[in-house]
C-alpha cells in the first residue's frame, strides 16, 4: 500500500510543464521544427550521396546530412585504395534506425544497385566498358564490372582459340555486355565482339586481294584430325591433311605445331562462304619428278607398308612415291586370301617392280617374284601317274580343288572320285581340309592346271563285274527303291541294277514290291556307263530252270553278300520287318569291303575263267 502511494504521485506529475532548459513549450517546439529543416530527408531502400568524414582501419564514417552518420566497414572500400576524407560515395539506406537507434547503410549494396542499372543501360546502348579480370573459372574468366561479377566465356575472349586463360587474370580489359539474366542476376560479357567487326572488314579486304597460286605467310591457329587452320592475318584458311605433304600423313601434328609460322599457297577460295583452301606440299617439288630415272620394271626395291586394304598393300619407296602390291602378287597360291594374311602397316619389305608409269605416277609391285615359282619344275616334281597327298581346299559342282603345295593346285573331277559310288556333289565324298591321296592324270603348264584322280588309285571293280554280271547270269537281289516305274535292285557286292516295270511281274501275275527278295537275270551290262539292267520276269517267261552249280554258288554268295540300301527304303521299312533286318545286315557287310580289291572277287574271276 505504501509503494502504491509513492508511485501514484509520480504518475500524475506534469513533466511537460517542467522547464529545465529555460525554454517554454512553445519555444522548444519552434526550435525543434527549425532543427528538422536542417536535416536531409532520406528514405529506406534508396541510394543517396554521402561525404567521407572519418577513415579508420575498420570503419569509414560518412556524413549524409542526417541526424546520425552512416558507419560502413572499411573492407567495402577495398576496391578503392585511394579513398580519402571529403570524397563523395554512394550509400544505400537499409534502415533509418536499428534497435540501438543507429542508421544502417551499405556502400557495397549501393554499388551493386547502381551497377545493375548501369549494366542494363550498357546492354541497351552497346557501350564499350572496362572491367577487371578477377580469376579463372571453368570454361572462361570472372570479370568485375561496376562491382558485379560477370562471366567471360573462353570462346568470347578472342577470335582465335585461347589455350592459357591465366595470362589474362589480373588485367583490365574492354568488353561489351552481350547477355543479362534478370532472374539470376547473371551478366555475360565479350571481348571478341569488340574486334569481330574490325576483323570482318579486314577479311573483306584480304579476300578481295586473293589470287590462286599466291603464297602467303600464316600462323598455325588450330590442328584437327582432318587438317590445319592457318591465320592469314584476320582471315582463316584450311590446309587439308592431303595437302600437307606428298607422303602419307597419319595426323597433321606429325608435321606442324600451334603458333608455328609457315608459308602456304592459295589453292582455292569462295567469295560467298569466305572459305580459303591452302596447300603446303605444293611449295615442294613432286617426289615422282625426283624419282631415280634408272629404275625400271624388274628392278628390286625396298619400302615400308603405309596402307593396308583387303585387295593389297601400298608400299612407300620414297616420300610421296608409293607402289601397290596386289594380294595376287603376294603368293604363288591361287586361293583367295586377304592382304592382311601376309603384311601389316609398318612392315619393311623387298619387292620387284612389275609396272611403272611415270606420267600417271603409278607403280605396281610384287613380292612372290622373289620366291621360286613352283611351276618351273612342275613336270619333274609332279609327273603324270605319280602319287601324292593333297589337302582339300574347296568344292565346285564339277569337282574338288586340292592343294599339292603352296601355289600348286589341282582339280579332281567328280567322275574321278569313285569307281562305283554315285556322287551328286563332291561335299558328299570329302570335307574341306581333308587330306586325300591322288594320282596325276594330266599337266597343263601353260595354263597352270593339273588334273588329278582319286579312284585311279584302286583297280576298276567293273573289270571284275564284267564277268560276274555277264548277260544271262542270275543273281539274288532286293528291291530297295521304286523310281520312274522301275525298281532299283541291290545286287551282290554293293552293285545296283535297274529292273524295268514290265520285268518286275512275278509268275503268279503280281508285281514285285519294295523290299522283296527275288532272283533276277542280267539282260544288259554296260561297263562304260556302269549300268546293269535285270529282269525277274525273264526267269519264267523263257521257261528256264533255276540256276545250278556255279549259278547256285553265285546265289549262295549273293545271299551272304552285300546290298546297299537308301534313306528312302529305310524310312519306308518297318522297324520289326525281317526283310528290313536282312537289308541292314547286307549294308553292314557291304561297308566292310571295297569294290576294287576283294580277294573273293579275284578268286571267283579266276575260277570262272578256268570253267570257261
Amino acid at each position: 500500500m505504501a509503494e502504491d502511494k509513492r508511485t501514484q504521485g509520480t504518475a500524475d506529475f506534469d513533466w511537460e510543464a517542467l522547464n529545465l532548459d529555460g525554454y517554454t513549450l512553445i519555444e522548444r517546439s519552434e526550435m525543434s521544427d527549425q532543427y528538422e529543416k536542417t536535416l536531409t530527408l532520406i528514405n529506406e531502400k534508396e541510394v543517396i550521396k554521402g561525404t567521407v568524414a572519418i577513415i579508420t582501419k575498420k570503419e569509414v564514417i560518412v556524413n549524409i546530412g542526417y541526424k546520425s552518420e552512416g558507419v560502413i566497414a572499411s573492407n567495402e572500400f577495398r576496391y578503392n585504395p585511394d579513398l580519402k576524407v571529403g570524397d563523395l560515395v554512394d550509400i544505400y539506406v537499409e534502415c533509418q534506425e536499428d534497435k540501438t537507434g543507429q542508421l544502417v547503410v551499405s556502400h557495397r549494396t549501393a554499388r551493386m544497385h547502381s551497377a545493375w542499372l548501369r549494366v542494363n543501360d550498357v546492354l541497351r546502348t552497346g557501350e564499350i566498358i572496362t572491367g577487371f579480370v578477377k580469376c579463372r573459372t571453368k570454361g572462361g574468366l570472372i570479370v568485375d564490372v561496376f562491382g558485379i561479377e560477370a562471366f567471360l566465356p573462353g570462346s568470347q575472349i578472342d577470335v582465335k582459340p585461347i589455350r592459357d586463360y591465366d595470362v589474362y587474370v589480373g588485367k583490365n580489359m574492354e568488353f561489351k555486355v552481350v547477355k543479362i539474366n534478370e532472374e539470376f542476376r547473371n551478366v555475360v560479357v565479350s571481348h571478341k565482339a569488340l574486334i569481330e567487326a574490325e576483323i570482318e572488314e579486314q577479311k573483306k579486304q584480304i579476300i578481295s586481294g586473293l589470287e590462286k597460286g599466291q603464297v602467303l605467310e600464316g600462323i598455325v591457329k588450330n590442328i584437327t584430325s582432318y587438317g590445319v587452320f592457318i591465320d592469314l592475318g584476320g582471315v582463316d584458311g584450311l590446309i587439308h591433311i592431303t595437302d600437307l605433304s606428298w607422303g602419307r600423313v597419319t595426323h597433321p601434328e606429325e608435321l606442324l605445331e600451334l603458333d608455328q609460322k609457315i608459308n602456304v599457297v592459295i589453292l582455292d577460295f569462295d567469295d560467298e562462304k569466305k572459305r580459303i583452301a591452302l596447300g603446303l606440299k605444293q611449295l615442294q617439288p613432286h617426289p615422282w619428278d625426283a624419282l631415280d630415272t634408272a629404275l625400271n620394271v624388274g628392278d628390286k626395291i625396298a619400302g615400308k607398308v603405309v596402307v593396308m586394304a583387303d585387295y593389297g598393300a601400298f608400299v612407300e619407296i620414297a616420300a610421296g612415291v608409293e607402289g601397290l602390291i596386289h594380294v595376287s602378287e603376294m603368293s604363288w597360291s591361287q586361293h583367295l586370301r586377304s592382304a592382311q594374311d601376309f603384311l601389316k602397316i609398318g612392315d619393311a619389305v623387298d619387292a620387284v617392280i612389275l609396272t611403272l608409269d611415270r606420267e600417271e605416277r603409278k607403280m605396281s609391285l610384287g613380292i612372290k617374284q622373289l620366291m621360286p615359282d613352283p611351276w618351273e619344275a612342275i613336270e619333274s616334281k609332279y609327273a603324270v601317274e605319280t602319287k601324292h597327298t593333297a589337302k582339300v581346299r574347296n568344292f565346285t559342282n564339277f569337282g574338288v580343288f586340292v592343294e599339292l603345295e603352296e601355289g600348286v593346285d589341282g582339280l579332281i573331277h567328280i567322275s574321278d572320285l569313285s569307281w562305283q559310288k554315285k556322287i551328286k556333289h563332291p561335299s558328299e565324298f570329302c570335307k574341306v581340309n581333308d587330306e586325300m591321296n591322288v594320282i596325276v592324270l594330266e599337266i597343263d603348264r601353260e595354263n597352270r592346271r593339273i588334273s588329278l584322280g582319286h579312284k585311279q588309285l584302286e583297280e576298276n571293280p567293273w573289270d571284275v563285274f564284267e564277268s560276274t554280271f555277264e548277260e544271262g547270269s542270275v543273281h539274288q537281289g532286293t528291291i530297295i527303291e521304286m523310281k520312274d516305274k522301275s525298281g532299283i535292285v541291290s545286287l551282290p557286292y554293293g552293285v545296283e541294277g535297274i529292273c524295268p516295270a514290265k520285268h518286275m511281274r512275278k509268275e503268279d501275275g503280281n508285281n514285285a514290291v519294295l523290299e522283296e527278295v527275288l532272283e533276277f537275270k542280267v539282260i544288259e551290262f554296260n561297263k562304260e556307263s556302269k549300268k546293269i539292267v535285270v529282269s525277274h520276269t525273264r526267269l519264267f517267261e523263257e521257261g528256264e530252270d533255276r540256276p545250278t552249280s556255279s549259278s547256285t554258288a553265285t546265289s549262295a554268295a549273293t545271299a551272304t553278300g552285300t546290298a546297299k540300301t537308301t534313306k528312302a527304303s529305310n524310312k519306308k521299312a518297318g522297324a520289326g520287318s525281317s526283310t528290313d533286318q536282312a537289308v541292314k545286315a547286307n549294308n553292314k557287310n557291304s561297308e566292310k569291303s571295297t569294290l576294287g580289291d576283294l580277294d573273293a572277287l579275284s578268286a571267283l574271276k579266276e575260277k570262272m575263267e578256268k570253267e570257261e
